[in-house]
């Protein structure tokens, strides 16, 4: 179900996909410190930082802080966004070559539809490994049974699976337009759609490999860190008791902003924000199965 089609208030009270647990800590940390400065000052123990510009009030300040936490989620959604369109690149190549090559080319022997039907399934195969590369994961049970045995022995002894799998597809597509089966438009077609799948999968690598950078990283969450702190004493001369919630809330905002960022900023691991990859992978895998099942049955 789409968010828009979610209930409001369930929406916003949900925990899962909330980044709530993981700042949790931290803001027990700074409502921790409200809770103990606001308990000092009840005691007549004044600890308010007064008489001159404080941090909360101070515009530059809080203006760094802001436009840093702007730039670190619209850079980390940019990330998230391009990771999800090289996957429609993906998903829509390998349904077009899937289409292309059971429809393309000819069946002049028997055996010709198994052989589709397998490099068929390759397709498939291309999609689940590119997801277990992102995530760095091995090979597992979900791509060896699309693949032979053989070809499970070849894989382990690469470093690159999906470039592997798009080389025994280009390999089979050649093979074809050498027996005349395929025309050199279409191999240069199909060939075309076989580096658009390459083009998704290295974009994948790059957004992968290319993190924010670490300095950038250090810098914002010590600025917020010297916010966060520094609130209570700020606030206590005013809000008295009231310190310990507001800090709680300030603390949630600014901590939640921050690590939401930190949480999309790679969009192919298995976090509930995280791109379905399980979800397209069986999507691209039922639509290959439908193509090869009602095709055949038509082909009897």
């Amino acid at each position: 179900m789409t968010v828009e089609r979610e209930n409001w208030m369930q929406l916003a009270l949900q925990w899962r996909g909330s980044v709530a647990s993981k700042v949790f800590f931290r803001i027990l940390l700074c409502g921790g410190l409200g809770f103990t400065v606001s308990l000092l000052d009840y005691f007549g123990i004044s600890l308010s930082w007064q008489g001159f510009d404080t941090i909360i009030t101070n515009v530059s300040y809080n203006l760094v802080l802001g436009l840093l936490l702007v730039f670190r989620t619209n850079s980390a959604y940019d990330r998230f966004w391009e990771g999800r369109k090289a996957w429609g690149t993906i998903t829509a190549s390998i349904r077009s070559l899937g289409h292309f090559i059971w429809v393309a080319i000819a069946e002049s022997e028997p055996q010709d539809r198994e052989d589709k039907a397998s490099i068929l399934r390759l397709l498939v195969a291309f999609a689940i490994a590119t997801k277990l590369k992102l995530r760095r994961q091995p090979i597992n049970s979900e791509l060896e049974s699309l693949i032979t045995q053989e070809q499970i022995l070849q894989l382990q002894s690469v470093q690159s699976t999906s470039l592997q799998l798009s080389i025994w597809i280009g390999n089979y597509l050649q093979k074809q337009y050498e027996r005349k089966l395929l025309s050199v438009n279409q191999l240069t077609a199909m060939n075309g759609l076989v580096n658009d799948m390459l083009g998704g999968f290295t974009t994948c690598e790059r957004i992968l490999s290319t993190p924010i950078p670490l300095a950038y990283a250090i810098y914002l969450k010590r600025l917020l860190l010297i916010y966060c702190i520094s609130l209570p004493f700020q606030l206590v001369d005013t809000l008295h008791w009231w310190t310990f919630p507001i800090v709680i809330i300030l603390s949630f905002v600014l901590l939640g902003v921050e690590e939401i960022g930190t949480e999309i900023e790679n969009p192919f691991g298995e976090d509930a924000n995280d791109l379905p990859l399980e979800e397209i992978c069986a999507n691209i895998s039922q639509d290959i199965e439908d193509l090869i099942r009602v095709n055949s049955q038509e082909k009897l």
